[in-house]
């Protein structure tokens, strides 16, 4: 009798701590064929991400009563063709032993490693996370800056020459958002911070930052500003764009202006794009120019077209092309490929991907 007491007591208390709190195993895999043609070498291969990137990843929430929660989410990049982990950044720097060799480190929660308490007041958020102009350049993009056809703000303006470190993620971050009851306002203000010995050298606030980000979004119109600044003795890092789309329901229309700068570099582009839902599938579209102000001021122009057929909720294929134009004095080159100054190169990116 005693046992089945007990028995019906630690079931209760199973049932009411799952009724304040849920943890779900997310991911998606997604794998591509990639080819690339350039003047100097062509390409082919199979590549991870051509539509979503592959990840894995955990997330749970608990209620606390009164309208506020607590939050956890854990994930990590890998790469479906290998089956390799991506590498991290512990510093926010590009020094030292945090930057380890994507797959020789194992899995690491690269893409987002956060627990958060929120209310009716908004939400604190602590750990890696998107900076806030980086979240912009994903949402305003129709191919998400994944595969041959993301747009060049993200291919160019989020490497280590122009955009620095964190251009894209931070680690070390405390950052804020607003409530979701602001009229259709939304934002956040984030810092981070690089986590050196404070003992009065040069490097000390290398990988300090901040970033802020505003938007609005209401009827067919969502549209955001969002800038960050990272501090390093060698040049401080800036990263400012606007971004936007506007919802015609038979379309969306997607539009962004980036400036960035590294130390003396600067940076600077924008994109138009489109995303056009078909039957079954969808039909993404997009135009993007990059330019630097290295000798010569080397530009590159890309245009991709793009169709995805979702087979289920859970599972897609696709397709994406892409040919890249560079002017006398720029050599990107698409998909591994290789081309000389001045010349063109295309992609091609066929693939699978499934969501779980």
């Amino acid at each position: 009798m005693k046992k089945s007491l007990i028995a019906l007591a630690v079931l209760a208390a199973a049932g009411a701590a799952s009724a304040q709190s849920s943890v779900t195993i997310f991911g998606i895999v997604d794998a591509t064929l990639q080819f690339g043609r350039g003047t100097v070498s062509d390409m082919t291969r199979l590549g991870s991400g051509g539509l979503s990137t592959s990840r894995i990843g955990f997330r749970g929430t608990e209620d606390l009563g009164g309208g506020m929660s607590a939050s956890f989410w854990l994930e990590a990049q890998f790469f479906a063709d290998t089956g390799l982990g991506d590498s991290t950044n512990s510093n926010n720097q590009t020094t030292g032993t945090s930057n380890a060799t994507a797959g020789t480190q194992g899995l690491t929660f690269n893409r987002r490693s956060t627990v958060s308490l929120a209310g009716h007041w908004g939400e604190v958020r602590l750990g890696r996370d998107y900076i806030p102009p980086y979240e912009n350049t994903i949402r305003f993009d129709p191919f998400s800056v994944i595969g041959v056809g993301g747009t060049l703000l993200h291919q160019i303006g989020s490497s280590d020459a122009v955009g620095g470190p964190v251009a894209q993620r931070s680690s070390n971050g405390v950052t804020y958002f607003l409530p979701r009851n602001l009229g259709g306002f939304y934002g956040s203000v984030q810092y981070h911070m690089g986590e050196n010995s404070q003992n009065g050298a040069a490097t000390e606030n290398d990988g300090r930052g901040m970033g802020i980000r505003l938007g609005y979004a209401g009827g067919p119109v969502d549209v955001a500003i969002g800038t960050h600044r990272a501090d390093y003795a060698a040049g401080d890092t800036r990263r400012t764009n606007l971004a936007g789309q506007w919802d015609f329901g038979v379309a969306r229309a997607m539009f962004q202006i980036e400036r960035a700068r590294n130390g003396t570099l600067d940076g600077k582009g924008w994109m138009v794009g489109s995303r056009i839902p078909v039957g079954a599938g969808e039909i993404r579209a997009a135009y993007s120019v990059y330019e630097t102000d290295l000798a010569g001021t080397p530009e590159s122009k890309k245009l991709a077209i793009g169709y995805t057929h979702n087979l289920s909720k859970r599972t897609a294929v696709y397709t994406t092309y892409a040919r890249l134009k560079n002017n006398a004095a720029a050599r990107v080159a698409l998909n591994g490929s290789s081309t000389g100054l001045g010349s063109s190169s295309s992609g091609l990116d066929i693939g699978l991907r499934h969501s779980f």
